[in-house]
């Protein structure tokens, strides 16, 4: 049995202590996962231990030697190997080549090819993976691609395997065969260390859970007997699940009402109606075509048939400029890319839908654009040290905070709300759940998408059981099971 630890780590940022006097261990032949809400040090704790970071003190030990990284190839060299939530992968190379990639076997001062292909098949085998070493990055799901990652971590022998959400962008089928390939490098003695936002996964996966807290190692539990709240507990102190409220109202008033709807292939013929001051969710698998059809109703992609009636008028022409001067937003699934300027203040962030409402001319009222931020930064309680810092000093859950209010300026009448949660603590989700809770005290209507279907049983008002690009189902949260849900989307009912 191999045994990763690590004594008294503690990491000092100016102001701020991300790891204090921390000392654990990891074992060989079980799932460790690392668990904590953001700002925990769990992130700086990975950091330290793959190589992107040095302790301020405090050592880590493989097997009794200690460890000592300038980088994280050099924590490659010493057999510990880091797969992040954000995939690394060159689309327009093949996967043998990506698995490769820098250590191409030569011939007579040439690529060879064929050992190259060779090598990759084997690995790729080896793991029980279903990919062509010959299939393009662009080719494959995001799914294969996590696999990939997978592979090409593996490719260098290491002793300790750092998985990063590895689930965040995948759908329950497609977790199951990550899974499967986890449970092998279990029993391949290699040390796996699991982190995740996602708890309901962890007693499927994991045989152990280590809690950090305010850069505090808080304790380390067996899966089996642990119960949700004791996990919570351990992550939160004292923290309260709250469910939708019993007084939120929704008005018989149609506000949207989308007809026959189709964007082929990815959606075909989608209708139903949002009332006012409604959550309404959708639930489907990946590739059920959710997404899409958020992006279709906000004007971000063109729709081929159907209608859509905002307000009581036919809408016509759609583009994203005219649905937010309409009063339609979209917060979207990956915020780092599409939802945020991550190099911009926090302020700019905060603003930049709302343009039109503070500029006098082709100039920013900066007056009237710092009364927006402030407004955003009060209500939705974001946490910074100054508006103007960038929006990369945020974390995961404040920065979805900041997407959200950059919105909520332009005075919504309909929130579309792609994937709100992915990516931040359960904290950080239960705020975000509540924003959505108040705005339609306001009468404020929302449609929410999210791959966590639990969160939607919670939420929502009315769910839409999306499957292959239709709308085949409606359910009341009330009235059914999250296994029921489950069964719905994929379409084993």
């Amino acid at each position: 049995m191999s045994v990763l630890r690590a004594e008294n780590v503690t990491k000092v940022y100016p102001g701020t202590v991300a790891l204090d006097a921390v000392s654990l261990s990891f074992e060989s032949g079980k799932v460790n996962a690392l668990i904590g809400k953001n700002g925990s040090g769990k992130s700086t704790l990975v950091k330290i231990i793959s190589g992107a970071e040095q302790a301020t003190e405090g050592l880590v030990y493989l097997d009794d030697k200690k460890l000592s990284f300038k980088n994280p190839m050099d924590a490659f060299g010493s057999g510990i190997a880091t797969v992040y939530q954000e995939l690394s992968l060159v689309q327009g190379m093949t996967a043998a080549e990506n698995i490769l990639i820098g250590r191409l076997p030569e011939k007579c001062g040439f690529i060879d090819w064929k050992a190259t292909y060779k090598q990759a098949e084997d690995l790729i085998r080896e793991l029980d993976v279903d990919i062509a070493p010959d299939a393009y990055i662009y080719e494959l799901s995001v799914w294969q691609c996590q696999m990939l990652e997978i592979v090409k971590a593996m490719s260098y022998k290491p002793r300790v395997l750092l998985l990063d959400e590895p689930t965040s962008a995948l759908a329950q089928n497609e977790v199951a065969s990550l899974f499967k390939m986890v449970r092998l490098l279990k029993e391949k003695d290699v040390i796996v260390i699991y982190i995740s936002h996602k708890l309901h996964e962890l007693w499927e996966i994991a045989d152990t859970c280590t809690v950090l807290r305010d850069g505090k190692y808080i304790g380390t539990v067996e899966m089996a007997p642990v119960t949700r709240k004791e996990v919570l507990g351990m992550m939160f102190g004292d923290l309260e699940i709250k469910q939708r409220p019993a007084n939120l109202r929704v008005d018989d008033e149609v506000v949207l009402s989308v007809k026959g709807l189709s964007r082929k292939p990815r959606f075909k013929d989608v209708s139903f109606d949002l009332r006012k001051g409604e959550v309404l969710g959708i639930a489907g698998m990946l590739g059920a075509g959710r997404t899409e059809l958020l992006r279709a109703l906000f004007g971000a992609d063109q729709a081929d048939t159907g209608t859509v009636t905002f307000n009581g008028r036919p809408v016509t022409g759609a583009t994203p400029e005219k649905m937010r001067d309409a009063g339609v937003a979209l917060t979207p699934e990956d915020r780092k890319r599409e939802g945020l300027n991550l190099i911009a203040s926090i302020k700019d962030n905060l603003c930049y839908a709302s343009l039109p409402l503070i500029s006098d001319g082709y100039f920013v009222n900066r007056k009237r654009e710092d009364g927006f931020a402030r407004r955003q930064i009060a209500d939705l309680q974001i946490k910074m040290s100054s508006a103007i810092d960038p929006m990369t000093s945020l974390s995961g859950g404040n920065q979805q905070k900041v997407v959200v209010g950059n919105w909520l300026n332009i005075g919504p009448k309909v929130m579309l709300f792609d994937e709100p949660s992915r990516g931040i603590d359960v904290n950080a989700k239960q705020q975000i759940f509540q924003i959505i809770w108040e705005q339609s005290r306001r009468g404020i209507s929302s449609i929410m998408v999210s791959s966590e279907l639990e969160e939607l049983i919670e939420v929502c008002h009315r769910i839409l059981i999306m499957r292959a690009g239709r709308i085949v189902d409606e359910v009341r949260p009330e009235n059914i099971t999250i296994e029921e849900l489950y069964s719905l989307c994929m379409g084993a009912a």
